[in-house]
């Protein structure tokens, strides 16, 4: 199995001895058990990470390691960002796990004409906070060292300055005439693609993205929730990007 992985804000140590405090620390000690000998890695979710080996527990909530040199993982290519509609309740949480979990560089919720739920003053800044606390346990459980970006919520407009500045810019549409599995794909550059809500992209928002350089594609015979959509999409995209070779 491979280590795990803590996320923290800093590299500082005293004499390559790192002291993992905090909730962190609290989670390896208390929830996890580690004990002496067993590897861990810390990054920052940016991309800079380090492998560790633990030397001690102190209390229920330090964790006392031995730092070794500090890496950056360069960002992949072609960046891969999902513009998500707003699902109902808890499924936009399920989407940002898993989209998480396949590789997605950047998230962007996105509030569609026919999307039900709306993200307005309090309750929407607590909703964009459990998306990025879901990206951030997410990248940790899939021992990523450069977690995905979680955006503003972004209006129509928004979402089709974002398109017309990709080299490939997608929408997830019914009408669309080609498959994703067969599109002709940059190596480098920013890949976008749009997820629209449980009722669709609408007419208007479609005819806005087209004008923006995107292209309406379809994923298979099948119809997906918009919770699972951009996740089949994207695993679509890595494996034919080569990231998943």
């Amino acid at each position: 199995m491979t280590a795990p992985v803590f996320v923290v804000e800093h590299f500082d140590t005293d004499g390559g001895r790192y002291v993992l405090d905090g909730p962190e620390g609290r989670h390896a000690v208390s929830v996890k058990r580690l004990r002496a000998g067993e590897d861990v890695v810390l990054t920052d979710g940016t991309g800079r990470w380090a492998d560790c080996v633990v030397l001690d527990t102190e209390g229920k909530d330090r964790l006392i390691l031995r730092l070794e040199p500090v890496h950056e993982e360069p960002a992949e290519q072609p960046r891969v960002t999902v513009v998500q509609a707003l699902p109902k309740g808890d499924r936009g949480e399920l989407a940002v796990e898993t989209m998480t979990e396949v590789g997605v560089d950047a998230i962007v919720p996105w509030a569609a004409a026919r999307c039900i739920t709306q993200w307005k003053g309090d309750r929407g800044a607590k909703a964009l906070g459990k998306w990025r606390a879901t990206a951030r346990e997410a990248g940790k459980q899939s021992r990523r060292v450069r977690f995905p970006e979680v955006a503003e919520a972004a209006t129509t407009r928004q979402v089709a300055s974002l398109l017309a500045g990709a080299e490939f810019a997608a929408v997830l549409h019914e009408s669309g005439d080609a498959p994703l599995a067969t599109a002709d794909l940059p190596a480098t550059g920013e890949i976008v693609l749009v997820v629209g809500p449980e009722g669709g992209v609408a007419p208007e928002e479609l005819a806005l993205f087209e004008e923006a350089g995107a292209k309406a594609y379809r994923l298979g015979r099948s119809v997906l929730r918009t919770s699972t959509a951009g996740t089949a999409a994207a695993a679509v995209l890595l494996a034919r990007t080569g990231r998943w070779s």
